[in-house]
Parts: C-alpha cells; sequence; structure tokens
C-alpha cells in the first residue's frame, strides 16, 4: 500500500489519541475551536458548539504564519485547499472538492468576490491581501444555504482589522505597525493601522500594507518566471452608534496588484517534440484593480427578544487590465500583427480587460422567545447580487472564452433553531432562490427552495453527536450558459469550422438549456469538548465529520467525441453540460488538546468524488491529507516553538485528459515571542524539506500526454522560504 493511503488510512484510528491545532496557539490565545461564529446558522455560537462542520481562523494564527498569500493560513483546515498559480497572486478556493464558478461563497466583510475569467487557471477567483485581515469562518458543504445562493461547496467569510484589533481596552485610539522579510525571492512586507475612539458613539480605522518580492525557486531549484509582483491593499471604515443598540458601520477596501502572468520558454522549440516539453505561454503585463464597498446597519439589545437585526448593501469591482508583452509563438500571423502575435490573444502591445461589478445586499433578523422548556431563534433574511461582466479584447479570444452579460441571483430564507434543556438541539431552516441571466441573443432564469435540518444530542456533557440534511442550490453562471464561438488556432490552420463560421482549434458551443446544480449533502458530525482532561487547566477540543454530498445536474465543460483531422484526433466541440448525477463523499477531522506548556494535534481528511453514471473522478476532488502539529510554551509562555507535517497524497481518479497532483511531504516551523502585550515577533520556514510539488491536477491532451506548460510550471509553491517579522504596537488614553 502506498505510504500516503496508510497515514490517509491511519486518520481514523489517530482520533482518539489526537490532538491538533487549527492555529498553533501562543501564550496569548485561546482555543480555536472556542472562538464565536456566526457562519453556520446566522446566530452567535462557540464554533465547537455549532452543528456543522465550521473552523475559524484568528488574527493571533495569522500573523504567526506570516503568510504571502492566503493559502497558506489554510494548511491546517481540513476539506479546503487552494488552486493558485505561482504567477498571479489572486486566490481560488476549493471546498471538498468542489470550487469555481462560485461553488464556494467568498464573502469579505458580508460582500460578495464573484470575480471570474477563463484562461489556463481556475474558474473563478478574488483578491485579498492576507495583512488586512482579522480573521476567517469557513462553514463546509450546503449546511451553509442561509448564507447564501450558489454555495454548493461551502463558505468562506473573511473579516477584516478594525478599531478593536489595535486599540486597546481603555486607550481612545491605537497604531501597529509591521514588518517582514523573507528569503526565496526577497520578499518584504510594511503595514500601518491605526484606529481612533473619537468618542463612545464614533471609532474611525484605517490603514494600509504594502508587499513585494521577486521571482521564487520551487522544490527543484528552477525559478518560475513572473512569480514576482508588487500588492498595495488600503482599507478604511467609519462607526457610528446613533442610539442604544444600533451600530452603523460604513468601510471601504481598496487593493492593487501588478504582476506579470505567463511562462517563458525553457528550451529548443525547433521539433513539435521540443515544443511540447518546453513551449510556455505568452506574457501579460498585468493590473488589477479591487474595490469593495459595504455600508452595514446593525441592531441588538439584550433586553430586546424580537429584533437582532444586521443588514448591508455592497459593492465590489475587480477589473483586470493586461498588456501583452511577450509572445511565444515560433511564427507570428501574417496581415494580423506588425509584432509577434496570434489570433487567440492578440499581438505584442495590445491590451485586454476583464471586469465584473457586483451589487447586492443581505439583511437578517433574528427574534428570540422560550416556550416551556424550549429555547427558540426564528431567523428571517434576504439576500441578492447582480454581477455585470465585460470583457475588451478587440484582436485575442477572449470575448468567446469570458463573454460578458448580467446575472441576477437572489433569495430569502426562514430557519428555527430550538434548545430543549441542556441535551437537544434541532436547526431547521428553508430557502428560497431564483436567478436570471440576460446576454446577447440568449437568457435563463430558474428557482428552487432548498431545506436543511440538523439535529444534535448531548447525552452527557461535552459529547454532541448530531446529523443533517441540507441542499444547496446553484445557478449556472454566464461564461458556463453562452460561451460560443471559434477558440482561436494561435496562427496554424483551422481544424474545424464553427456553426458562427468561424474556425478555430474546436469549438465552444452555448447551452441555454443548462440546469441549476443540486447539492444534497448528508452529514454525521461529533462535537468534544473536555477541559482538565489529564491535569487542571488543560483541554481537548475535537470535531469529526463524515459526509456524503450528492450533486444532481453537476456542471462540467464536456468534449464531443474526437475526430481524425490533420492526422490527429480531436474533438470538434465544447460545451457546459449537466451530469446527472456526481457525488463527493468523505471524512474530515479537526482536534486540539492544548496542556498549557504544550500541545499536540491532528487535523485532516478523506475526500472521493466521482460520475456516478460513469465511475470516472470528478477533477477538483482533493488529495487525501494529515496535518500533525506539536509545540511548546517557553519562558513563562512568552515563547512558542511550533512544526507541522503535512502528509498528502495524490488523488489519481482523475479524467484521462488531467495530470493528477502529486503525493507530498510538507514540513514548516514556526516560532512566536511576544515578552510584552505590544511587541510580537515572528519567524517561521516555510517548506522545510524543500520539497517539489503540485498540489492540484492540471489538463494534458490524452493523446500524446503535452501539458499547459504555463499551468505545470507556474503550480508548484515555492522551495524553503525563511522570513521574519516584527509587530508593534502603541496607543494613548
Amino acid at each position: 500500500m502506498d505510504r500516503h493511503c496508510a497515514r490517509a488510512g491511519a486518520l481514523v484510528f489517530a482520533i482518539g489519541l489526537s490532538v491538533g491545532a487549527t492555529e498553533f496557539a501562543t501564550a496569548q490565545t485561546g482555543q480555536t475551536l472556542d472562538a464565536i461564529t456566526v457562519v453556520a446558522t446566522r446566530t452567535e455560537e462557540k464554533a465547537i458548539d455549532t452543528l456543522a462542520p465550521v473552523s475559524v481562523l484568528n488574527q493571533r494564527t495569522i500573523e504567526m504564519i506570516n503568510p504571502s498569500r492566503l493559502n497558506e493560513i489554510f494548511h491546517n483546515v481540513p476539506g479546503v485547499t487552494f488552486q493558485d498559480r505561482g504567477d498571479s497572486p489572486e486566490s481560488a478556493i476549493n471546498i471538498r472538492g468542489l470550487q469555481d464558478f462560485g461553488r464556494v461563497a467568498i464573502v469579505v466583510d458580508g460582500a460578495r468576490q464573484n470575480y471570474q475569467r477563463s484562461g489556463h487557471n481556475a474558474q473563478g477567483s478574488f483578491f485579498l491581501d492576507p495583512e488586512l485581515l482579522a480573521g476567517a469562518d469557513v462553514v463546509r458543504g450546503p449546511t451553509a444555504n442561509i448564507y447564501g445562493s450558489g454555495a454548493i461547496g461551502g463558505v468562506v467569510s473573511f473579516r477584516t482589522k478594525d478599531v478593536d484589533d489595535v486599540v486597546r481596552p481603555g486607550r481612545r485610539w491605537g497604531t501597529t505597525a509591521a514588518g517582514m522579510l523573507g528569503s526565496n525571492a526577497g520578499r518584504a512586507m510594511a503595514s500601518s493601522f491605526t484606529g481612533v475612539r473619537v468618542n463612545p458613539n464614533l471609532d474611525v480605522f484605517f490603514g494600509g500594507a504594502h508587499r513585494t518580492q521577486k521571482d521564487f525557486k520551487d522544490g527543484e531549484g528552477l525559478t518560475v518566471s513572473n512569480t514576482g509582483n508588487h500588492v498595495s491593499a488600503g482599507i478604511a471604515k467609519i462607526t457610528a452608534r446613533p442610539a442604544d443598540g444600533h451600530e452603523v458601520k460604513l468601510t471601504g477596501i481598496f487593493q492593487e496588484d501588478l504582476y506579470n502572468i505567463g511562462q517563458f520558454n525553457r528550451g529548443p522549440i525547433a521539433t513539435a517534440a521540443q515544443r511540447a516539453l518546453y513551449q510556455g505561454s505568452s506574457v501579460y503585463a498585468s493590473e488589477v484593480h479591487n474595490y469593495t464597498a459595504t455600508a452595514g446597519w446593525r441592531y441588538a439589545r439584550p433586553d430586546d427578544p424580537l429584533f437582532d437585526w444586521d443588514g448591508k448593501i455592497y459593492w465590489n469591482r475587480t477589473y483586470s487590465d493586461q498588456t501583452k508583452t511577450a509572445h511565444l509563438s515560433t511564427t507570428a500571423q501574417a496581415g494580423v500583427c506588425t509584432t509577434p502575435g496570434n489570433n487567440v490573444s492578440g499581438c505584442v502591445g495590445d491590451t485586454r480587460g476583464y471586469q465584473l461589478d457586483t451589487f447586492g445586499f443581505d439583511v437578517h433578523n433574528t427574534t428570540r422567545f422560550n416556550l416551556g422548556p424550549w429555547r427558540n431563534a426564528v431567523t428571517l433574511g434576504g439576500d441578492g447580487f447582480k454581477d455585470d461582466v465585460n470583457t475588451s479584447d478587440p484582436r485575442g479570444n477572449s470575448h468567446v472564452t469570458t463573454p460578458g452579460g448580467i446575472r441576477t441571483v437572489s433569495g430569502g430564507f426562514v430557519q428555527w433553531k430550538a434548545n430543549y434543556a441542556h441535551w437537544l438541539e434541532i436547526v431547521s431552516a428553508a430557502r428560497y432562490d431564483n436567478y436570471r441571466l440576460e446576454a446577447t441573443n440568449t437568457g435563463s432564469d430558474g428557482e428552487r427552495i432548498s431545506p436543511k435540518i440538523t439535529l444534535g444530542i448531548t447525552p452527557v456533557p461535552g459529547l454532541t453527536p448530531y446529523i443533517s440534511y441540507a441542499e444547496g442550490y446553484r445557478a449556472p453562471s454566464l461564461t458556463e450558459t453562452i460561451i460560443a464561438g471559434a477558440h482561436a488556432t494561435g496562427g496554424g490552420p483551422n481544424l474545424f469550422t464553427c456553426p458562427d463560421g468561424g474556425g478555430g482549434l474546436f469549438c465552444f458551443l452555448p447551452n441555454p438549456n443548462l440546469r441549476p446544480e443540486v447539492g444534497k449533502s448528508k452529514e454525521i458530525g461529533l462535537n468534544m469538548k473536555y477541559d482538565n482532561v489529564f491535569a487542571a487547566g488543560d483541554s481537548f477540543r475535537g470535531k469529526f465529520n463524515l459526509f456524503r454530498n450528492d450533486i444532481d445536474d453537476y456542471i462540467e465543460l464536456t468534449a464531443s467525441a474526437p475526430v481524425l483531422t490533420f492526422g490527429l484526433l480531436r474533438s470538434q466541440y465544447y460545451q457546459y453540460q449537466n451530469l446527472p448525477h456526481a457525488r463527493i463523499n468523505g471524512f474530515e477531522a479537526e482536534t486540539m488538546y492544548d496542556a498549557g506548556a504544550w500541545f499536540v494535534g491532528l487535523s485532516g481528511q478523506y475526500t472521493r468524488g466521482k460520475n456516478v453514471d460513469t465511475g470516472v473522478g470528478l477533477v477538483n476532488i482533493q488529495p487525501n491529507r494529515i496535518v500533525t502539529t506539536a509545540g511548546v510554551r517557553l519562558l513563562e509562555r512568552t515563547l512558542t516553538l511550533a512544526g507541522s507535517w503535512t502528509s498528502a497524497a495524490s488523488n489519481q481518479n482523475v479524467p484521462v485528459n488531467y495530470l493528477p497532483n502529486d503525493s507530498y511531504e510538507l514540513v514548516n516551523f514556526y516560532l512566536t515571542w511576544i515578552p510584552r502585550p505590544d511587541f510580537a515577533f515572528h519567524f517561521g520556514i516555510d517548506n522545510v524539506l524543500d520539497r517539489y510539488y503540485r498540489p492540484y491536477a492540471m489538463p494534458q491532451t490524452a493523446s500524446d500526454g503535452t501539458t499547459q506548460n504555463d499551468v505545470l510550471w507556474a503550480s508548484p509553491p515555492p522551495g524553503t522560504v525563511y522570513k521574519a517579522s516584527l509587530r508593534v504596537q502603541f496607543g494613548a488614553m
């Protein structure tokens, strides 16, 4: 048996002995699983008590890891992976094998991040610098269907920093300043955030960060081209309390990412075989601007059980402006370019742009009341958003692969949460969703009601098993529905003539009859919470989940049967189609034992997914993974030393036209020294073993095994990285 599979199988047996860490807790931090979350049920509760697969990351965890990218803070979170490219700072999250086109809802301070453009990368991404973050909540699976439409994979809700993160209790103002330096690409970051309590009813917060790096080397010692970047981010918030219990918050976030995307040739390309091995992709100087603006109104008072209100309106714009700077085809296309180029991506010097504007709202209210021994909370809410997609590419192919249009999605929900005494909890909910797509000469719409029911019991204190059934509904995206036209050839001969009269390598066909996806998730969970287990002051926390998500009408890009053309077997048509039945099932564990002076732990996942009708695996199923952590606290718990060991097994059950991800071992080390509350020093080593690995599957041609080299070369994370940071905080009464 493969040693990685053996370790994955051992997960089930190790749980009873395990202790873990979603965070490597410092002397100042408490149990992460005890953190408060509202994402799963829209009501405040501890993550360990939530009858759902919830993980919470706090600011101490983020600061200790010194992340350059968001994926670094999720290493220990079960069921969560990323499909990131080294030559682009954008992030693409996968939860339980589902990603792209909104299957995972990404929310920043309540605002959806729906940006998507099609290319040699994930079909859905967002831009957010981790230095802005105060924390993140993750809910896996459609159990969070009340949180928003489309999230059949789950929800990741990011919370940015605010006044309370920089102003200590009793002080009127405060400032935090931080700097970080790192190896393997000359990494550097500087940030500063300031908060002012103008008076008891008015707070002001503002700040920003800038980070930069050069091209890094992967675990094989090869420099990965264009992995350098410059990222600048700023944030401002105004919080007013006009009356008792009322809070109005205005938030603005801006981020600018400057980078080059694309991979240069790595060798000679005189022959077809050499081109397959060495030819990269065209390079684009990219400038991305991301704007998010939210206005929120919160009302809650302990003496008012009828109203616990939270409402937001928001706008998000992501705009990518690209200029082609290098062309890697062997010949220019005569008559089209005065400089090298082709009809896929235009010519050197050409520009192209992708813009998505999202306008949305999210409101809900919880009413609490008691009926005898039953404690009840009824939550009513509604949400909606409109995506407006615009693509500009005068001489390239982007208007085909990322078509413009408008998508409107909205819904409402009702949830009843009831607790009987201290041993029974019931959560029942129903969500209504509807959508409409509008584009030139086509459109579609649909609606559905999705139920949810969860039952948990606590037969003895500290032990809560539960069962849950939840459905989620995802409307097709604009690209999936209306993509149409020829994929240009790049200057070579047209292999096929398409229905619109154009010619190319193959033809995209629209599918106005594409049906929405419906996820039906069955879950068995167990929450464990014990204090003073072996010694006074120690604690154990554990969350375990066994799940199966049956997805009706799963949407996948499907190729027609290959035909012989120019001596090669090629598919003429590609179309997003509904697979009648897909299934993803697995097991997740997240545990923590903390003895105070030391801690040790285990978390991980075992996931399988397939097309039920054919038995063929789904492309984005994650590798099975175990993360072991251990650490000690020294010098009166002001110094924390911690290490993590990730062991991941390759998922080999993928379609024949995909190259599976690698199995890999990843070791990280962290040191945190906090001699006093306003001073923190962090040191870390990422990828201590300097391992090369590709964490996700990627396309390849089934007939000859060639890959999309830009993805192949840009997918590995960096080799060994040393990094250190210093954070100081000061303020006054």
